[in-house]
């Protein structure tokens, strides 16, 4: 067992115990959001310290007719 720390731009996004451990240039999906792995860093035996670059979210805005008025 692996506890498994994810960081983004040196803040921590999660840690989780996992058996398994991330290798580098994987596709990952954290909290719903999809990213890949940077850099694993092993700390100890236990201890892993991965980096996530995580996709940017693009918000859709609403598209206004011009011809209409606001309520």
């Amino acid at each position: 067992m692996y506890n498994v720390t994810f960081y983004e731009n040196k803040a921590l996004i999660m840690s989780k115990l996992t058996t398994t451990v991330p290798s580098e240039n994987e596709n990952i999906q954290i909290k719903g959001r999809k990213g890949t792995v940077v850099k694993v860093d092993r700390i100890n035996e236990k201890h892993v310290h991965v980096h996530i670059q995580l996709e940017k979210v693009v918000k859709k805005s609403a598209i206004l007719e011009p011809n209409k008025k606001r309520k």
